[in-house]
C-alpha cells in the first residue's frame, strides 16, 4: 500500500492540549517517512484558540458550523482528507500515534478497508484504567452493542480508527449520528456496505480532562437503537 495519511483530530476547546498532541504526531510523522502526510484538525466550535493554535502548528483546520459534537467532526475530517488512508485520534493521545503502525500492518496483512483500535482484546496494553464506574459502564454498553446491533467488536469507542479513504467516503457519508454513537454507527454501515473492520489491540492510557460526561455517555445507548432504527428504515443504502 501507498504510505498515504490524513491524521484527523477533532477538537473542542484545546488549545492547551493540542499543542502538545500536534508536536508528536508531527515528530511521528517525521520519522515514519510517509509518502503523503497531513494532520487536519476539525475545530467544533470551540470558543477558545484551538483554530489559531492549529494553524500555526501547520495543521490543516476545519471549521464546524458551531458546536455540533464529535461525530459531526470526525464526519467532516474524514469527508475532507486528501490521503488513500485516513486515521482519527482522539486530541489527548490517550492511544499514542506510533499505534497508527500496527493498524496499518493489520488492515495490509488482512486486507481490510478498516482497522479500529481495541482497548479490549489485550487489556494488558491499557497503562492507566478510566475510573471503575466509567470503565464497567463502558463493558455494559459493548454488551448492549453486540445484542442491539450484532457487530463482533470488544471496544467500539475507543477514538483511534484506521480507514481505507475511499471506504470511509462511502461509509461516512451515510453517518445520521453527530454524538458518542457515531462509532458504532460507521462501524455498522461499514459492515452493510462488505468492508471488512478488523480490530486491532492498542496501547492506551486514560487522560484527565475528558468532555464526555455521563449524561452524554448515556445517550450513546440511545444511539444503538437509533442505527437499528435509521437501519429498518433504508437510511444507509
Amino acid at each position: 500500500m501507498t504510505r498515504s495519511i490524513s491524521i484527523i483530530i477533532p477538537a473542542y476547546n484545546e488549545e492547551k492540549r493540542l499543542p502538545a498532541t500536534l508536536v508528536r504526531i508531527a515528530g511521528y510523522l517525521h520519522a515514519s517517512h510517509w509518502d503523503f502526510a497531513e494532520i487536519v484538525v476539525v475545530d467544533d466550535g470551540s470558543s477558545d484558540a484551538t483554530a489559531e493554535v492549529a494553524r500555526k502548528a501547520g495543521a490543516r483546520v476545519l471549521e464546524n458550523p458551531g458546536n455540533r459534537g464529535k461525530g459531526y467532526a470526525v464526519k467532516h475530517g474524514m469527508l475532507e482528507a486528501k490521503g488513500e488512508w485516513a486515521l482519527y485520534s482522539d486530541a489527548d493521545l490517550s492511544s499514542p500515534i506510533g499505534e497508527l503502525e500496527k493498524l496499518w500492518d493489520a488492515a495490509a496483512s488482512a486486507g481490510a478497508k478498516a482497522a479500529i483500535g481495541s482497548r479490549a482484546v489485550d487489556r494488558s496494553l491499557v497503562g492507566v484504567h478510566q475510573p471503575r464506574a466509567r470503565e464497567l459502564m463502558g463493558r455494559l454498553f459493548n454488551v448492549i452493542m453486540r445484542i442491539v446491533t450484532g457487530l463482533p467488536f470488544r471496544d467500539t469507542q475507543c477514538g483511534f480508527k484506521l480507514f481505507e479513504a475511499r471506504a470511509a467516503r462511502e461509509i461516512f457519508s451515510r453517518q445520521r449520528l453527530d454524538g458518542f454513537g457515531f462509532d458504532v454507527e460507521v462501524l455498522f454501515i461499514a459492515r452493510k456496505l462488505g468492508c471488512n473492520s478488523i480490530e486491532v489491540p492498542v496501547r492506551w492510557d486514560n487522560v484527565e480532562g475528558t468532555k464526555v460526561s455521563l449524561l452524554l455517555g448515556g445517550k450513546a445507548y440511545l444511539d444503538l437503537f437509533r442505527v437499528r432504527w435509521n437501519a429498518l428504515n433504508g437510511k444507509y443504502r
